[in-house]
């Protein structure tokens, strides 16, 4: 599927208010409603519901392409995807519409799994949920929630009501904006990616026992089997988009500024055409990285999961060297903000400290790869 007629207006649209969004530290609303209107929130839905039946190439190339523009975009979207992913694998019966509203871009939604209890561990939630008759009253403090505030439904982890205190057993819910007990708990104010609004939430709330995605007890295996690998693949997409908007915007910078007391670019200092070289292979090894972890996730094979596992880190790692270099090449231009280096550099930081971590996707890697179990 050629997705360029969706994703091409909202482009115009990031790019141009990308800035601004940055320097204000704003939510790009403008960009949102570009992609709620543009059909591509319905991207990975099935046709049945809605959606456009895409797979993991269409996410990348869309995921990669708002990064490039606008890296808050890329996140707010890539979390919207996370969420309907799991709510499409496992449908809460008690919102028989909300396929349906996530894919004509009513429904804006995100993930709520991270919490300070337990941190970059996403997948073991140390919030409460108690049965309530036909109800769930859920208690938990919730941290980095992209979207808060502006997103229609949160996916939030809690330890299951049905289970026995010390089994770990996770449960699922979604959550409408507006459920009383669903409150924003502090500011985001973030380093990079700083109109996402990834701001903590708390939840006191009780809701119907039909919000809940799948069976009882299902959540775990959600987390892992459906969010991670799309999630993961999605934000290696973002530390490759970042990471060639730096390279392209060194190759020009370097090629346009001149050494006028040599009467030559900078790109003719070998030192400079050493870092440019170095900055594009590594992006094209981490872009062929991340198209064969694509391909895995279509055709699954007995190292599926091992690219699941090491994309991310790989292309979080390689944002980082990345956007390091352009900065160096560019030097003032970059520092002083004339160029929009600075924002990458600040936007790929992000990745790698994003649960899961990129040394905790090290550590499962190494011991998927010794024959150890990862929990």
């Amino acid at each position: 599927m050629d997705v360029d007629n969706w994703l091409a207006p909202v482009l115009k649209i990031a790019g141009k208010h990308a800035r601004e969004v940055d320097v204000e530290g704003r939510f790009p609303a403008e960009a949102v409603t570009a992609l709620r209107e543009s059909g591509l929130l319905g991207l990975t839905l099935p046709v049945e519901v809605g959606g456009l039946g895409a797979g993991p190439h269409e996410l990348v190339t869309v995921v990669s392409g708002l990064a490039s523009a606008c890296g808050s975009t890329a996140m707010i979207y890539l979390m919207h995807i996370s969420a309907a992913m799991p709510l499409a694998a496992a449908p809460p019966v008690g919102l028989p519409k909300l396929l349906a509203q996530l894919a004509d871009g009513s429904v804006l939604a995100s993930l709520a799994l991270s919490e300070a209890g337990s941190r970059s561990h996403f997948w073991a939630p140390v919030s409460h949920a108690s049965r309530d008759g036909e109800h769930v009253s859920i208690t938990a403090r919730k941290s980095w929630v992209t979207s808060a505030g502006h997103a229609d439904m949160y996916v939030a982890s809690t330890l299951s009501a049905d289970s026995d205190s010390d089994d770990g057993a996770v449960d699922l819910f979604a959550l409408p904006a507006g459920t009383p007990g669903l409150e924003i708990a502090g500011p985001w104010r973030g380093m990079g990616l700083r109109g996402n609004a990834s701001a903590p939430m708390t939840i006191d709330a009780r809701v119907p026992e039909g919000h809940r995605l799948g069976n009882a007890g299902g959540g775990f295996d959600l987390m892992l089997q459906t969010v991670m690998p799309w999630f993961n693949l999605g934000n290696s997409a973002v530390s490759v988009g970042l990471s060639r908007a730096a390279v392209e915007a060194a190759i020009s910078h370097t090629s346009a500024a001149r050494l006028e007391h040599l009467d030559q670019s900078l790109s003719a200092l070998p030192t400079i055409r050493a870092q440019l070289a170095k900055m594009s292979i590594d992006l094209a090894t981490t872009t062929a990285y991340l198209t064969e972890t694509a391909g895995r996730l279509i055709e699954p094979q007995d190292d599926t999961m091992l690219h699941v596992l090491g994309v991310k880190a790989a292309a979080n790692d390689a944002a980082l060297r990345i956007t390091d270099a352009a900065m160096r090449v560019c030097g003032g231009a970059a520092f002083s903000e004339q160029l929009s280096v600075d924002r990458y550099f600040r936007d790929a930081r992000a990745g790698h400290v994003m649960a899961p971590t990129a040394d905790v996707l090290y550590d499962f890697y190494g011991k998927a790869i010794t024959n150890q179990p990862l929990f």
